[in-house]
């Protein structure tokens, strides 16, 4: 049968104004995310500020051990994440302010039965400081496992694939913080590690770390020789070789101890981490000379500086990228990136400008871009999940349980699914040693898996919003918006044994605090922060907010600054599950135009 044209019309003014009340709660709920797209790029406390320089830090989130490999006029970085997978962050930059996130090295972390969801016990282990290379048409990625040794991983291209990991020393051997130099004069390649005290001889009565060069095969995967010792000093580690104009250079950070009641790396404002420089003309075996050339100075009050890479602009200048350290009371977010500039005298690169002229460089606050041209950006934070792969911002706390989440099952929604909780026991979660000690470490938000963040931004104020769909959720099922780092504070929904649901609030040390039942499905959550003090807040429609429980802190703890993200677990049985439809972060620092 024939409609006339008419009938065709109405039917489809119908099947229009039906599309339009389906789709009008989802529009309504991303129209924060679709503002941010007409939005111009903006500025804030640190990085690019839109007039030709910059603040530091210009990374100003927990991007640690940075090392930056030049290839063409594109700068990559990677940074560590410990027992987060995926792991091995990956950013790229073409003026060396302005950074975005393209991937990670290890798609999991495989290579261990600890990181897996069922375990959950690699808590600051998994990956530490690596070397990012790039040698005859192939990338490397050099990195120790502090439980399990060195190992390289390879690509083609610097998005992955990446090769599984090759083991090339064993824990016995290294301690961490290994870096690469291929020789092409001698057609001879070298690894740098920090091996500690681990193969100390009596005879050695220097204090501190020894630093070992080995030879290795050209095409970077295997050691040829037992090594041979170049340096000795306290806290030495973090190593890159550099060999410019018939010089060679070793960079690296060592403590220097104002107070030996307390250890490196302890908070106290008189121990000071430096970056120091060996230099040679006669062999990568030294002999060496030794300088310091980047100390802590006005712009971080204690802040240590050190730790990082040298670059080069395509004007010939010198740049260094480095991280703050945590070694006092100043509330920063995990150990961000700066970038300095480097100046030659009589041979030596000076980070930094020598502010109180004693020959060494300190820190720049401010200062003028390397390389004009380029537009703001930032690492991603927003999210829709409209994609069929989650973005590069978000992490797991340890491999995920696959099975138990999923991008498809609701097109544009994230869902979680509630696995029940590890027990706790020897084997499960975080070990009581010197990264995680009795501060909360037996609750079950730590054996919990399929935990999922980003991290925060800046030190200064942060608003991220997100909204739930709870309706999914079963008897004995936890599931909401958790803030953490060193430590944890969550707000969710927790549902009886009889299936009603209530809101919750829980601390770092596990004590909850009950709010009113939810009897909808909808279930916005909010969370602001200003400096290092924090608020969550409620709301059923997303325009009207309620706080619930108290101002917390949010702590750098664990070598781990503050994260934001989603949990759900179940404390009976695999049963239930939460979907997230959007996520939003506004946070004082810079943001590229959409």
């Amino acid at each position: 049968m024939k409609l006339p044209c008419t009938t065709i019309f109405k039917l489809l003014i119908v099947a229009l104004l039906i599309s339009s009340v389906s789709c009008n709660s989802k529009s309504k709920a991303k129209q924060t995310l679709a503002s941010k797209d007409l939005a111009q790029a903006q500025t804030g406390s640190f990085g690019d500020q839109g007039d030709g320089t910059y603040i530091n830090p210009i990374l100003n989130a927990d991007y640690p051990d940075s090392d930056i490999e030049q290839v063409g006029d594109t700068y990559y970085m990677i940074t560590s994440k410990q027992h987060m997978s995926p792991g091995m962050p990956i950013l790229e930059s073409k003026d060396m302010v302005n950074w975005t996130n393209i991937g990670h090295v290890f798609d999991s972390l495989s290579w261990a039965p600890e990181y897996n969801w069922d375990r959950m016990n690699g808590y600051s282990f998994g990956t530490w400081a690596g070397d990012l290379a790039y040698h005859e048409g192939m990338w490397y990625c050099y990195q120790i496992d502090y439980q399990h040794g060195l190992m390289v991983s390879k690509a083609k291209d610097i998005k992955g694939p990446w090769s599984k990991p090759i083991f090339m020393l064993p824990k016995a051997k290294v301690l961490d913080d290994p870096a690469v130099f291929w020789d092409k004069e001698t057609h001879k390649a070298y690894v740098i590690v920090n091996t500690a005290g681990k193969q100390k001889s009596p005879n050695n009565k220097i204090e501190g770390n020894e630093n070992r060069i080995y030879e290795m095969s050209w095409d970077g995967t295997k050691i040829l020789d037992e090594g041979k010792l170049v340096y000795t000093g306290m806290g030495a580690e973090a190593a890159k070789i550099y060999k410019i104009d018939d010089t060679w250079y070793i960079f690296l950070a060592q403590w220097t101890m104002g107070d030996k009641s307390t250890k490196p790396g302890v908070k106290n404002p008189k121990n000071d981490r430096k970056q120091i420089v060996l230099r040679s003309k006669e062999s990568i075996y030294g002999p060496y000379e030794v300088k310091t050339v980047l100390e802590k100075g006005k712009a971080f009050n204690n802040r240590s500086a050190s730790q990082g890479a040298l670059m080069q602009a395509p004007d010939k200048s010198w740049w260094y990228m480095h991280q703050l350290i945590q070694n006092d009371t100043i509330p920063f977010q995990g150990r961000p990136q700066c970038l300095e500039p480097v100046n030659w005298v009589d041979g030596w690169p000076i980070i930094g400008i020598d502010e109180d002229n004693d020959g060494i460089g300190e820190p720049v606050k401010q200062y003028k871009k390397p390389i004009d041209g380029y537009p703001i950006t930032a690492p991603s934070s927003d999210d829709d999940f409209s994609l069929p792969k989650l973005g590069f911002q978000w992490e797991w706390n340890h491999n995920p349980r696959n099975t138990h989440w999923s991008l498809t099952e609701r097109s544009g929604w994230l869902r979680l699914k509630a696995s029940k909780i590890l027990p706790n026991e020897k084997s499960y979660g975080p070990n009581i040693n010197e990264w995680t000690n009795n501060d909360g470490s037996d609750s079950d938000f730590w054996r919990a898996c399929n935990t999922l963040s980003q991290r925060i931004m800046g030190i200064t104020t942060g608003i991220a919003t997100a909204k739930f769909d709870i309706s999914g959720m079963q008897p004995h099922q936890l599931a909401g918006f958790v803030r953490y780092g060193g430590v944890f504070n969550l707000l969710g929904v927790e549902v009886d044994e009889n299936g009603k649901k209530h809101l919750f609030y829980i601390d770092s040390m596990a004590q909850k605090m009950q709010g009113p039942e939810i009897t909808g499905s909808d279930l916005y959550v909010r969370t602001s922060n200003n400096s290092n003090r924090a608020t969550y807040e409620y709301s059923y429609d997303g325009e009207n907010y309620t706080r619930f429980g108290p101002i917390f802190t949010i702590a750098f703890g664990k070598w781990t600054g503050d994260r934001l993200g989603f949990f759900s677990w179940n404390k009976k049985e695999d049963a239930g599950y939460i979907d997230v439809d959007w996520f939003t972060y506004d946070y004082d620092g810079p943001k590229a135009a959409k």
